[in-house]
C-alpha cells in the first residue's frame, strides 16, 4: 500500500463538565423557583414517549439558563424581624439544634458539589483515536484486511500491507502518548506520564523490532506479533493512565476557597462547626482574617471590610453593614457572601444561601457546566480529514473502476482499492503537527504566555475579538496618585523614583499641609524586609488607596514612618460606609506648641460639608460660594477623568480645652468634627501599562476589535479606555453626542456613535437582539459594573456574531466567561486559582501586551501549519502515481511501499518540523483575521498547488530517473509496458530486454530495487526545492532569506539520511535499498530548479497582482 507523508495532531479534547445546580432547598425568592407539577407520564404532548438523552439536554439547559440569570433576591430588602421570622432563627440565640438537624437534612451540606469527572484514561483514548488520529487507524486496519484476504488466497502472501499496518499503528501510538504528554505537563499530572515512559519504549520498540524480523518471521506470526503489542500498549497505557488520574482542577481550585470550620449561635451558644455544618438561618460571626462560610445578611458589625476580588473583580475592600444601600445584591452593603475574605472588624450575620445556592456556588456550576465545544484548530483538522477522505475515496474508487474493466480480479481489484485510500493517509503528518504546536507553544512560554492547551496556541492567532478585564490587565493593579489640587491648582503627582517630573514646589505650605494630612491619617504600612526594595515595588499592609498615599508621600517627603513617630497618634475613628471619613489626632512634632493635630481624609463633598475655611496660598480663608465653586470644578474635572477623589482637611485643636494627655474618645467623638479647615484633594487611579496602548493599536491593524469588560465604575472604565485606546481620540459615545449638542440622550441615533459605554445595569434589560446590535454597530465597546453571568452572556453575543473571543480574567468571577470563550486567557500573578483552572492560556506577566505577541505566534504557526502541510502532501503525488502506473501501464513497480515509509516517517519528518521556526512574512500583523468558515488550513487552493502542480513536477522527476535507469540496463520504456506479470513472476528467468539480454527474476529484483532507491533519491532532490518555496506564501525567497537554521539543517539531513538509507551496508535486505552512481542523483536536478524558478515567477505575479485571478486560484 502507499501511504504518505504529512502532519497532524490529536485535536478531539475532553469537552466541558457538566455541573448540576441542587434543586432541592431552593428559596422561594430566587427568580425561578422549583415549580412542583403534576406527575410526569414520561410522554410528549403527542403521546410519544420522551427521549431519556434529550430530557436530561434539555434539563442540562434549563438548569445553566437558570444560572446564567441575573441573582434576584430579597433578603437584602427585607426588614430583620422578617428575616429572622422566614428563617426561623433569634439574632441573639440563632437556631435551634432541631431546626438545623431539619434544615441540614432538607438542604444538604453546605458544600459545592463536584462536577461529573472525565477520567484520565477518557482523556487518553482521546488522544489514541480522536482526530486525525482515526483516520491512521482506519488505515492500519485496512492493511490488516488487505493483508488477510492475501493470506487466505496465496500461498505466499507479501507481507507489505502487514509492514505498513504495523507501522501507522505504531506511529499512532506513539504520537497519542506524545500528545497526551503535553497536556499532561499543562495540567500538573505529568507524573503519571512517568509510569508510561515502558509503554512508550515499547511502541518505538514494536517498529524497530517488526523492522529487524521482517525476514525472519512468517506472516502468520508477523500478524500476531503486530496486533497482541499494539493491544498491549494500549490496554497498559489506559490501565496506568486510569489508575493514576487525578480529577479536574477547576471544582478542585473552588474547594480550596471553602472555609474549613465556622463560629456559629445555635440555642444560644457559641460553637466551632465544620463550614459544611452551616445551613439555612445559622447566625454566624466572622472576624478579621476568617472566609465567609456563606451567603450572609449582616445584621451588626463593627469596622467590617471584606475582599470581594475574586467575586467581583473590585480591588478596593468592601464595607459591609447592617444597612440595605442598593437594590442589586451584589453591591448592596449588608450583604456578605460565601469564601469572600474579611479583612478588616468584625461582623454578625444570618445565613441566606449554602453551597451550591450561593453566588459562588451559581459561578461554579456555570463554569463548570458549560459547553466549551471545537475549537478553530480541532475544526481545521477535521476539515482536513474530510478533504483526504474524499479524495483517497475517490481516487480508490475511481481507479477501482478502471481495474475491474481492465480485466483485474475482483479481488485484485478490492486490495487495489484499499491501496489507494490508504496511500492518502499522511502517517507523518499527525507527529510533525503535534510538535510544530509544542514549539510554538515553548516559544510563547518563552514570552510569558503558558500555553495549557497545544490547541490553544492556534485558536489566539485566530481570535478576531478580545473581551479584556480592567485591573492588573490593561492596567496596572496599583492604585497611584495621579493628581493634586491645592492652593487652587490641579497639580499632576509625580510617582517616579527619581521624582524628575515634579510640577509643584514642595516648600510650599499648601503642599506641606496637604502632604502631613496625607502621611497621618493613613493606616497603611510598608512590610518588613524590603529593604532593597525600591519604594514603588514595595509591599504594603493596608488598602489600596492608602497604599497609593504612602509610597506618594514617602517619595516626596522621605521616611514616614519617622514622621508618623515624630507625631504620635493619640485617637483614631477608621472609615466606615456611613460616615465616608476617617479621622487621627495626633500630638505634633513642635515642642513650642501644645495643641492636638486633627487630621481628616474622606469623600470629597463630605469633607467640605465639615469645613468652614479653607487654607490657599499659605493664608486660612473663608470657605464661600467662590471657593466651593473652584472645588466643585475641580472635583468634576478629576472624577472625570476615572480618578478615585478623596478631600482632605484639618484643623488645631485649642491647648485649653484638648491639653496633652487628653482622653479623646473615637467610639463616641469628644473632639469638634466641623469647622475644620480644608487643604485639598487627591486622586488616584489605576493607571495603564505602559505597552497597552501600542498593543491596542496592533490589534486594531490586525484587525481585532478589543471590548473592555470590567466591574469598576463607567466614568473609571471610560477613562482608562480613552487612555489605552480602546476608545479612540475623537470617536464619541452617545452621550458625548448629547453633551455636545446639548440634547437628551434619548434623542441620539445610536448608530452615529462609533463607540458605547454600556452600564451592567442597562446590559441586564438588554434582549439578545439588541446586545448583538451594539456588537454589530459599534466598534469600540466598554462594558461597566458587569457582573460574572453578564460577561458570559457578552461572549456568547460575539460568539453569536461569528467571532473567535479571547478572554482575560483573573477573578473567580471570571471564570464562566474564560471557560466559554474560544480561548480564555488567565493572569499568571494576580490571577485566582480558579480561573487559572478554566483558562486555555496563562499569562505569566499578567500584561495585555503579551497577548498581542500571542496572537502573532498563533498567526504564525497557522501560516507555518500551513505550509508545513503543502510540503508533506505535496510528495503525495509521486507516492501514488507509482502505484497507478504499476497497475494502468501494467510496469514493474517504481517506488516500493517500504521506500515510501522512509519518506513518510524518514526525510521528509525533519524539514517539516523546521517550518515551524520560520520567521513571520511581514504582513503577518496587518492582515484581518481569518475567517475560520473560509479561510482554512488545507483548502483547495492548496491541494491544487501540492496535488496538481508542484506534485506533479515531483513525480514526473521521478518517473524520468526511472526510465532512465531502466533504459541504461537494457529497458526501454516501450518495453515496460505490459511486463509487469512476467516481472513479478518467480517462476520466469528469462525475461528479455530491448537488447534480448536475459534477465533473472533475482536480478530483476535487484534492477526494480534500484529504481525504488532513484525514484526515492529524486523525491529528495525535488524536495529541496520545495521546502524552500513552502517557507513563503507572498514574499520572494530573496527577500524572505534563509535565515531559518533548522530548515538548512533540515535539507541537509534530509540529504544524509537519503545517502545512509542509499549507501549503508544492509539496507538492501531489511529496507530494499540499494546503492546508487553518483550519477544517478543528478537527473532530479532540472526538476528541483524547474519548482524553483515555477514558484517564484507565480509569487512575483501574486505581488504585482493582489487580489487577481492568480492568488484567488493558487494563494493558499
Amino acid at each position: 500500500m502507499f501511504p504518505h507523508g504529512g502532519a497532524s495532531v490529536d485535536l478531539m479534547f475532553v469537552a466541558a463538565l457538566c455541573y448540576m445546580l441542587l434543586q432541592h432547598g431552593r428559596s422561594d425568592s430566587y427568580r425561578v423557583a422549583t415549580i412542583r407539577s403534576a406527575p410526569d407520564d414520561n410522554k410528549t404532548a403527542d403521546g410519544k414517549f420522551k427521549s431519556r438523552r434529550k430530557e436530561k439536554q434539555q434539563k442540562k439547559s434549563d438548569n445553566l439558563d437558570d444560572l446564567k440569570q441575573e441573582l434576584d433576591i430579597d433578603f437584602h430588602k427585607i426588614s430583620p424581624e422578617e428575616l429572622y421570622q422566614r428563617f426561623s432563627t433569634h439574632p441573639d440565640h440563632g437556631l435551634t439544634h432541631a431546626k438545623a438537624k431539619e434544615n441540614l437534612e432538607r438542604d444538604g451540606p453546605n458544600a459545592l458539589t463536584p462536577p461529573k469527572q472525565t477520567p484520565e484514561w477518557v482523556k487518553f483514548c482521546k488522544n489514541l483515536f480522536g482526530g486525525f488520529a482515526l483516520l491512521l487507524w482506519i488505515g492500519a486496519v485496512l492493511c490488516f484486511i488487505a493483508y488477510s484476504i492475501q493470506a487466505s488466497t496465496e500461498d505466499e502472501p507479501a507481507d507489505d500491507n502487514l509492514f505498513l499496518g504495523i507501522v501507522l499503528s505504531a506511529v499512532v501510538i506513539v504520537t497519542g502518548i506524545f500528545s497526551y504528554c503535553q497536556e499532561a505537563k499543562s495540567s500538573a499530572i505529568m507524573e503519571s506520564f512517568k509510569n508510561m515512559v515502558p509503554q512508550f519504549l515499547l511502541c518505538v520498540r514494536m517498529f524497530f523490532v517488526t523492522l529487524a524480523t521482517r525476514w525472519m518471521f512468517s506472516p502468520t506470526f508477523q500478524l500476531f506479533l503486530g496486533i497482541v503489542l499494539a493491544a498491549v500498549v494500549i490496554v497498559t497505557g489506559i490501565f496506568s493512565y486510569y489508575q493514576e488520574s487525578k480529577s479536574s482542577k477547576i471544582m478542585e481550585s473552588f474547594k480550596n476557597m471553602v472555609p474549613q470550620f465556622a463560629t456559629v449561635i445555635r440555642e444560644g451558644d457559641k460553637l466551632t462547626l465544620r463550614a459544611e455544618d452551616i445551613v439555612l438561618g445559622d447566625v454566624v460571626e466572622v472576624k478579621f482574617g476568617d472566609r465567609i462560610p456563606a451567603d450572609i445578611r449582616v445584621i451588626e458589625s463593627r469596622g467590617f471590610k471584606v475582599d470581594n476580588s475574586s467575586l467581583t473583580g473590585e480591588s478596593e475592600p468592601q464595607s459591609r453593614g447592617a444597612d440595605f444601600t442598593h437594590e442589586n445584591p451584589l453591591e448592596t452593603k449588608n450583604l456578605a457572601f460565601f469564601s469572600t475574605n474579611a479583612v478588616e472588624g468584625t461582623a454578625k450575620g444570618v445565613v441566606i444561601s449554602c453551597g451550591d445556592h450561593t453566588v459562588m456556588g451559581r459561578i461554579a456550576g456555570l463554569a463548570s457546566g458549560l459547553d466549551t465545544g471545537e475549537t478553530p484548530i480541532a475544526k481545521e483538522i477535521h476539515h482536513f480529514i474530510h478533504l483526504i477522505t474524499g479524495v483517497a475515496v475517490f481516487l480508490g474508487v475511481t481507479f477501482f473502476v478502471i481495474a475491474f474493466i481492465l480485466g483485474y480480479h475482483w479481488l485484485d481489484a478490492v486490495i487495489f482499492l484499499i491501496g489507494i485510500i490508504v496511500a492518502n493517509v499522511p502517517e507523518g503528518l499527525l507527529a510533525t503537527v503535534t510538535v510544530c504546536l509544542t514549539l510554538t507553544a515553548k516559544r510563547m512560554a518563552s514570552k510569558n504566555c503558558l500555553v495549557k492547551n497545544l490547541e490553544a496556541v492556534e485558536t489566539l492567532g485566530s481570535t478576531s475579538t478580545i473581551c479584556s478585564d480592567k485591573t492588573g490587565t490593561l492596567t496596572q493593579n496599583r492604585m497611584t496618585v495621579a493628581h493634586m489640587w491645592f492652593d487652587n491648582q490641579i497639580i499632576e503627582a509625580d510617582t517616579t523614583e527619581d521624582q524628575s517630573g515634579v510640577q509643584y514646589d514642595r516648600t510650599s505650605p499648601g503642599f506641606k499641609a496637604l502632604a502631613r494630612i496625607a502621611s497621618l491619617c493613613n493606616r497603611a504600612e510598608f512590610k518588613p524586609g524590603q529593604d532593597g526594595v525600591s519604594i514603588l515595588k514595595k509591599e504594603v499592609n493596608g488598602d489600596a488607596s492608602e497604599a497609593a498615599l504612602l509610597k506618594c508621600m514617602e517619595l516626596a517627603l522621605g521616611d514616614i514612618m519617622s514622621i508618623r513617630k515624630r507625631n504620635k497618634k493619640v485617637c483614631e475613628i477608621p472609615f466606615n460606609s456611613t460616615n465616608k471619613y476617617q479621622v487621627s489626632i495626633h500630638e505634633t512634632e513642635d515642642p513650642n506648641d501644645p495643641r492636638h493635630l486633627m487630621v481628616m481624609k474622606g469623600a470629597p463633598e463630605r469633607i467640605l460639608d465639615r469645613c468652614s475655611t479653607i487654607f490657599i496660598g499659605g493664608k486660612e480663608k473663608v470657605l464661600d460660594e467662590e471657593m466651593k465653586e473652584a472645588f466643585n470644578n475641580a472635583y468634576l474635572e478629576l472624577g472625570g477623568l476615572g480618578e478615585r477623589v478623596l478631600g482632605f482637611c484639618d484643623f488645631m485643636l485649642p491647648s485649653d480645652k484638648f491639653p496633652l494627655g487628653f482622653k479623646f474618645d473615637g467610639d463616641d467623638p469628644n473632639f469638634p468634627l466641623t469647622g475644620l479647615r480644608f487643604v485639598g484633594l487627591m486622586s488616584m487611579i489605576d493607571p495603564p501599562r505602559a505597552a497597552v496602548p501600542d498593543a491596542v493599536a496592533k490589534c486594531r491593524s490586525a484587525g481585532i476589535k478589543v471590548i473592555m469588560v470590567t466591574g469598576d465604575h463607567p466614568i473609571t472604565a471610560k477613562a482608562i479606555a480613552k487612555s489605552v485606546g480602546i476608545i479612540s481620540e475623537g470617536n464619541e459615545t452617545i452621550e458625548d453626542i448629547a453633551q455636545r449638542l446639548n440634547i437628551p440622550v434619548a434623542e441620539v441615533n445610536p448608530r452615529e456613535a462609533k463607540a458605547a459605554v454600556v452600564h451592567g445595569g442597562e446590559l441586564r434589560d438588554l434582549s439578545g437582539d439588541q446586545l448583538d446590535e451594539i456588537l454589530r454597530y459599534h466598534t469600540e465597546i466598554v462594558f461597566a459594573r458587569t457582573s460574572p453571568q453578564q460577561k458570559l452572556i457578552i461572549v456568547e453575543g460575539c460568539q453569536r456574531m461569528g467571532a473567535i473571543v479571547a478572554v482575560t480574567g483573573d477573578g473567580v468571577n471570571d471564570s464562566p466567561a474564560l471557560k466559554k470563550a474560544d480561548i480564555g486567557v488567565a493572569m499568571g500573578i494576580a490571577g485566582s486559582d480558579v480561573s487559572k483552572q478554566a483558562a486555555d492560556m496563562i499569562l505569566l506577566d499578567d500584561n495585555f501586551a503579551s497577548i498581542v505577541t500571542g496572537v502573532e505566534e498563533g498567526r504564525l504557526i497557522f501560516d507555518n501549519l500551513k505550509k508545513s502541510i503543502a510540503y508533506t502532501l505535496t510528495s503525495n503525488i509521486p507516492e501514488i502515481s507509482p502505484f497507478l502506473a504499476f497497475i494502468l501501464c501494467d510496469i514493474p513497480l517504481p517506488l516500493g511501499t517500504v521506500t515510501i515509509l522512509c519518506i513518510d516517517l524518514g526525510t521528509d519528518m525533519v524539514p517539516a518540523i523546521s517550518l515551524a521556526y520560520e520567521e513571520a512574512e511581514s504582513d503577518i500583523m496587518k492582515r484581518q483575521p481569518r475567517n475560520p468558515f473560509t479561510d482554512k488550513l488545507v483548502n483547495e487552493r492548496l491541494i491544487s498547488m501540492a496535488y496538481g502542480q508542484i506534485g506533479m513536477i515531483q513525480a514526473a522527476a521521478g518517473f524520468f530517473v526511472y526510465f532512465v535507469i531502466m533504459a541504461e540496463n537494457g529497458f526501454l520504456p516501450t518495453k515496460l509496458l505490459g511486463i509487469r506479470k512476467q516481472w513479478d513472476s518467480k517462476a520466469v528467468n528469462d525475461v528479455t530486454d530491448s537488447y534480448g539480454q536475459e534477465w533473472t527474476y533475482r536480478d530483476r529484483k535487484k534492477l526494480e530495487y534500484t529504481c525504488h532507491t532513484a525514484f526515492f533519491v529524486s523525491i529528495v532532490v525535488v524536495q529541496w526545492a520545495d521546502l524552500v518555496i513552502c517557507k513563503t506564501r507572498r514574499n520572494s525567497i530573496i527577500h524572505q532569506g534563509m535565515r531559518n537554521w533548522a530548515l538548512n539543517f533540515g535539507i541537509i539531513f534530509e540529504t544524509c539520511l537519503a545517502a545512509f538509507l542509499s549507501y549503508c551496508p544492509g539496507m538492501d535486505k531489511g529496507l530494499r535499498m540499494y546503492p546508487l552512481k553518483f550519477v544517478w542523483w543528478l537527473p532530479g536536478l532540472p526538476f528541483m530548479l524547474s519548482i524553483f524558478i515555477y514558484d517564484e515567477v507565480r509569487r512575483f505575479y501574486l505581488r504585482r497582482n493582489p487580489g487577481g485571478w492568480l492568488e484567488q486560484e493558487t494563494y493558499y
